[in-house]
Parts: structure tokens; C-alpha cells; sequence
């Protein structure tokens, strides 16, 4: 029972600095980043919140109530980032701590939840996955993994003051901006694209040169989405419908078993 109580207070204390369970006494920034780091947004979706992530929790001696929803949250404060200490570690939605992917720590969000964070220094913006709770010091208001604090340009800051806005996605997959009006359907249809996932892989290097393979192949695009060590190899985007259907069955002939059609962002 003792150790299930440590363990469940060190999960919820998310990205604060507890010592002994990290084998980095002081947070720091990759020392070998990869060559190539995607900055691809995460990708807002519906998605249930996980009884984990959102039970009431208390750290440093003071007590947390998450949020109900995250619909019409915005929030203006400061920001913060977090990297190497953390990496490979679960977050509290029990996730493992990908610094490389577009993710975030906050104290009371649901989990997991999507936000847009607006670097207000430049106007540089990133879309990430809400999946820790932190950062407990000071009045930093939100922890960037690391690769979102690259998008926004705030590395050699370390902080950075922003604008908060929840993206919310309901169960029929409309979106709404907090502090935006709501897209009507044809909206949401026009701001995006049809794309054909082809696979998802651990190997990096080898996605990278599978990428390569079919942008020579089809002469068409791709996109590299990272999240949790996978790497997921999308063609596109692409207008034609019909072409996309006849592709995703050359794919599948060709061994792409798991090649199928989506619509994301653009």
C-alpha cells in the first residue's frame, strides 16, 4: 500500500522536480537532438478523458481539481519547457513523456485535451496534446515539451509569455477554438485535406527512407507525425478522391495492408 501511495504521488506530480526518480537532478535540453525534429501540430480529435489523468491530486502541499471540460478555456500567462529529465518517463495520463512530440504539461486541464499556444513575443503558434500535470513553480501557467517550444521559438528564452485557447472536438468531430466562433460544417470540410496513411513504425530511419521511396514513387508529399516513439507515414494532401481510393489499393497490393484514407489538417 506504501509503495503504491509513493508511486501515485510521484505520477501526479507530473514534470515537478522530485528527485530520485529521474536520474537528472536538473531538467536540460536534448545533448544529440535528432537532425530533423517535426513540427507538425498535434492533431485535435475527440477523446475521452481518462479516469487517471483527472482525479484530484495534491503536490507541494497544495490541492488540485482538474477541470470538467476544457471548452472555452483561454488563458493568458507564462510558459515554460521541459525535455530531457522527463524523457521516457509516463506523464499522469500515463503516457510516456515524448519530448520530440507536440505535448504539454498544466496544472487543472482534462486530460488529455488539446490546446493552441500563441508565443506572444512573435506570434509563433503550436497545437499540443494536454497529457501531464505541471509545472509547479512559480506562476508559470503551461510546460511545453520540448519540441513545441522549438516551434515557438523559445529556447534560449526558456519562458515565454503566451495566449492559451482549449481546442475543443465533440463526438461528431466539430471543432471549436475557444474564443472563436464555431466553424459550420462546410468550414471544417475546407480546412482540410485528404490525406492516405500508409504505415506506422518505430524505426525512424526506416520510415524516413520509406518517405523518400514514395514521394519518388507517386510524386506526391508526405508527412512524418511522431508521438510516443511511432512515426506515422502519411501521402498527401491529395484532391482527387477517386485517385486516393485507387492508391490506397496499388498500396495495399504492394503490402501497405494497413493504407487507409483521412481527413486532418492541412
Amino acid at each position: 500500500m506504501k509503495l503504491l501511495i509513493s508511486l501515485l504521488i510521484l505520477t501526479l506530480s507530473g514534470c515537478a522536480t522530485q528527485q530520485g526518480r529521474y536520474s537528472q537532478r536538473n531538467d536540460s535540453a536534448p545533448a544529440r537532438p535528432p537532425a530533423e525534429i517535426s513540427l507538425r501540430d498535434a492533431e485535435p480529435v475527440h477523446v475521452p478523458f481518462t479516469p487517471r489523468g483527472n482525479a484530484p491530486y495534491e503536490v507541494f502541499g497544495r490541492a488540485y481539481q482538474p477541470m470538467r471540460t476544457a471548452q472555452d478555456y483561454s488563458q493568458r500567462g507564462e510558459a515554460s519547457w521541459y525535455g530531457q529529465k522527463f524523457h521516457g518517463h509516463l506523464t499522469s495520463n500515463g503516457e510516456v513523456y515524448d519530448m520530440y512530440a507536440m505535448s504539454a504539461a498544466h496544472k487543472t486541464l482534462p486530460l488529455p485535451s488539446f490546446v493552441r499556444v500563441t508565443n506572444l513575443a512573435n506570434n509563433k503558434q503550436v497545437i499540443v496534446r494536454v497529457n501531464d500535470r505541471g509545472p509547479f513553480h512559480g506562476n508559470r501557467v503551461i510546460d511545453l515539451s520540448y519540441a513545441a517550444a522549438v516551434k515557438l521559438d523559445m529556447l534560449k528564452t526558456g519562458t515565454a509569455k503566451v495566449q492559451i485557447d482549449s481546442i475543443h472536438v465533440d463526438e461528431q468531430g466539430n471543432m471549436r477554438i475557444a474564443g472563436e466562433s464555431p466553424l459550420r460544417p462546410e468550414q471544417q470540410e475546407a480546412a482540410k485535406a485528404l490525406f492516405i496513411q500508409v504505415a506506422a513504425l518505430s524505426d525512424e530511419n526506416k520510415v524516413k527512407q520509406l518517405a523518400k521511396g514514395l514521394e519518388n514513387l507517386y510524386q506526391l508529399p508526405t508527412q512524418l507525425l511522431a508521438f510516443n516513439g511511432v512515426y506515422r507515414l502519411r501521402l498527401g494532401p491529395i484532391e482527387d478522391k477517386n485517385a486516393a481510393s485507387l492508391l490506397v489499393e496499388e498500396l495495399k497490393r504492394s503490402g501497405y495492408q494497413g493504407a487507409y484514407q483521412l481527413y486532418a489538417p492541412h
